[in-house]
């Protein structure tokens, strides 16, 4: 009996060391739930009946729906390109996001009808290594204020995981 006892405890204490050692170093994605609202501006660079293609800037600021309020009051500067071929929308677009501090994050995206995909590909400070992503969907769109400009306020939802 000792002899089958000895392995099992051994066998035992090497799995309890070797979760103690990968919790460690493993960190669940965490939840994003914000709202981003902003204000563009938009570039025509064809504009057709059936084709309209434009660039744009937008620049903007994060509040966070979470408890932690980790993204809240990050700043936010966008570039992008959009196309209306017959109606249908799509494009692309990068996003710098700065918190208080002055640490940012990069976000890559693309647009597909009113849906809003992206990822961040890049981070300084507490974001260095951030990795994950999601989807964002505009709940609110008002008048333009002036021509050529459109202020609007999106639902970000995702996950992310930091870099230990």
């Amino acid at each position: 009996m000792a002899t089958i006892r000895k392995p099992v405890r051994t066998l035992g204490i090497i799995g309890i060391f070797t979760f103690i050692l990968f919790a460690g170093a493993a960190q669940a994605a965490q939840p994003i739930d914000c709202t981003l609202c902003s204000n563009m501006t938009m570039t025509p660079i064809v504009q057709s009946e059936d084709l309209t293609i434009m660039g744009y800037e937008s620049k903007g600021i994060v509040l966070d729906n979470t408890e932690s309020k980790f993204w809240d009051s990050d700043t936010v500067h966008g570039v992008g390109l959009m196309k209306i071929d017959k109606g249908k929308v799509s494009g692309s677009f990068i996003n710098k996001h700065m918190d208080p501090n002055g640490d940012f994050y990069v976000l890559e995206g693309t647009l597909a009808g009113t849906e809003v995909y992206w990822k961040f590909i890049y981070g300084t400070g507490k974001f260095k290594g951030i990795t994950g992503g999601g989807k964002s969907i505009r709940f609110t769109k008002g008048r333009p204020v002036s021509p050529g400009t459109s202020q609007s306020c999106v639902k970000v939802t995702g996950t992310y995981e930091l870099e230990k």
